[in-house]
C-alpha cells in the first residue's frame, strides 16, 4: 500500500466552538464541503461518540472516487476529534482546534494508505498528483468552511510527505 500524509491548517475568524459543531457534524460536511458527496450514519457510538462510524464517499477534481468508512476513537472536546478509517483508504484523521483571541486554528492530519490496487501501482508516478489533488480538496474543504460559518478564511496552507 502506498502510505501519504497530509497535514492541512487553516485559520477561520469565528470561535472555536462553531468550528467544533461543524466538524463533529459529519452528516453535513456535504453542504460545505465540495469533495463530500455522501455521508451515512453506520453506528451512534457511546454516550461521548467513541465509536460514531460513518460511510464516507469523496469525489475530488481527478476522475476517481474514494470510497471509506472511519470510526471516532478519540473526542476532547472542543480540541481533538480523532478517527480510525477503513476501505479503499485505511489510517487515521485528526482534527486539531485551538483558539487566539478571535481566529481558530484548525490543523488535520490525514495519515492514510490506500488500498485500490490500480493507486498503488500508479504512486510512484502519480503521487505529486494524488498530493496536489489532496490540497485542492483541502483547500475548497477550508473555504467551504468559512463560508458556511460566515467567517472570514485568514490563512489556509497544506504540507504533504
Amino acid at each position: 500500500m502506498a502510505r501519504y500524509l497530509f497535514v492541512t491548517t487553516w485559520q477561520l475568524e469565528t470561535t472555536i466552538e462553531s468550528v467544533w459543531q461543524t466538524i463533529n457534524e459529519p452528516e453535513k460536511w456535504p453542504e460545505w464541503w465540495p469533495a463530500v458527496k455522501s455521508v451515512t450514519n453506520l453506528a451512534q457510538g457511546d454516550d461521548q461518540g467513541i465509536g460514531r462510524k460513518w460511510r464516507f464517499v469523496y469525489v475530488s477534481k481527478l476522475p476517481y472516487k474514494l470510497a471509506f468508512e472511519s470510526e471516532i476513537v478519540r473526542k476532547e472536546p472542543p480540541f481533538i476529534l480523532e478517527g480510525k478509517a477503513y476501505g479503499e483508504l485505511e489510517g487515521s484523521g485528526r482534527w486539531e482546534l485551538s483558539q487566539e483571541n478571535s481566529v481558530t486554528a484548525v490543523r488535520y492530519i490525514w495519515d492514510v494508505a490506500t488500498t485500490k490496487g490500480w493507486m498503488n501501482l500508479l504512486a510512484p508516478l502519480l503521487r505529486p498528483l494524488f498530493s496536489w489533488n489532496h490540497n485542492i480538496t483541502m483547500q475548497a474543504c477550508s473555504e467551504g468552511m468559512a463560508r458556511y460559518l460566515g467567517a472570514r478564511l485568514v490563512r489556509s496552507a497544506s504540507d504533504d510527505s
